[in-house]
C-alpha cells in the first residue's frame, strides 16, 4: 500500500519542475491528484505526463479572488483535501535599486498573499487529519545579494507555518514547511542571472552540485504522510549544506 493511499492532494504550481515531480510521485504513492498552473504549454504538457484522470486546473496564484474557484474545482473533483502543497512560486533576484513597487507586489501576491486566501479558501475542505506543505526557500536563511524581496516573501511564508500551525491543529491541521536551497529545474532560467553565475552558485553548495525535483518531493511526501503525524510547524533545510 501506497504511503498516501487514498488521500486527496492538490498541488499548486504543479505542471512542471518540484511541483510536477511531486505529483508524480503523490500518485504513485496512491493519492488522488490535483494540479495548478498558468502557462498555458506547461498546462497542456502536465495533462499529458498525469494522466486524464489528474484535474489541471488554469489559475494565477498571485490572484486572491481566483482561489476561491480553485477550491471549488477541488471540492467538485474530490469531495475533501488531505494534502495541499503550496509550491507556486517565483523567484526573483534584483540589486535593491532595480525594484519598482509593481514587481515588489508581484513577488508578495505569488509567494504570500495568494498561498493565504487559497488556505483560506479550502479551510472547509480539509480533513481531519490533514496537512499543508508550504514551499520556501533557503534565502529566508542566509544573505545572498539579489534575494532582498525574495527573501522576504520565503520569510513570510515560513512565519506563516508558524502561525497557522497554531491556529489549525486544532482542527487536525498540521502545517510545516520545506526550504531547499538551489534546485535544477526550470525556474533557475528564469532567474535573470548574468551568464556564469549559476555555476558560481554551484560553487558555494558544500554538496557540491545543485538538488533535484525527486529530492523534495520525497520531503514533500514525507510531510503529507501519515509518518510526520508528530511534526507541526516545522521546517526542512534541505539546500546541500548551502546555510551552514
Amino acid at each position: 500500500m501506497g504511503r498516501l493511499q487514498g488521500k486527496r492532494a492538490l498541488i499548486t504550481g504543479g505542471t512542471s519542475g518540484i511541483g510536477l515531480a511531486t505529483a508524480q510521485r503523490f500518485a504513485a504513492e496512491g493519492a488522488r491528484v490535483a494540479v495548478t498552473g498558468k502557462n498555458l504549454a506547461t498546462l497542456e504538457a502536465a495533462r499529458g505526463v498525469l494522466g486524464p484522470d489528474v484535474p489541471v486546473i488554469a489559475s494565477d496564484a498571485a490572484n486572491a479572488a481566483e482561489q476561491k474557484a480553485v477550491a471549488e474545482t477541488v471540492r467538485d473533483a474530490f469531495g475533501g483535501l488531505d494534502v495541499l502543497f503550496v509550491n507556486a512560486g517565483i523567484a526573483e533576484l534584483r540589486s535593491v535599486d532595480q525594484w519598482d513597487e509593481a514587481s515588489f507586489d508581484r513577488t508578495f501576491a505569488i509567494n504570500l498573499k495568494g498561498p493565504f486566501f487559497l488556505i483560506q479558501a479550502l479551510l472547509p475542505l480539509f480533513a481531519n487529519p490533514a496537512s499543508i506543505v508550504l514551499n520556501a526557500s533557503v534565502n529566508a536563511h542566509i544573505g545572498m545579494p539579489a534575494s532582498s524581496v525574495y527573501g522576504a516573501s520565503k520569510a513570510a511564508l515560513l512565519s506563516l507555518a508558524l502561525t497557522l500551525s497554531g491556529e489549525l491543529i486544532g482542527r487536525g491541521i498540521r502545517v510545516n514547511a520545506i526550504s531547499p536551497g538551489p534546485i535544477a529545474t526550470p525556474l533557475q532560467g528564469k532567474l535573470g542571472l548574468p551568464p556564469g553565475a549559476l555555476e558560481g552558485l554551484r560553487g558555494q553548495v558544500p554538496a557540491g552540485r545543485f538538488g533535484t525535483a525527486e529530492e523534495i518531493a520525497s520531503a514533500a511526501l514525507y510531510l503529507a504522510s501519515d509518518e510526520s503525524g508528530f511534526m507541526v510547524g516545522r521546517e526542512l533545510l534541505i539546500d546541500g549544506g548551502l546555510s551552514l
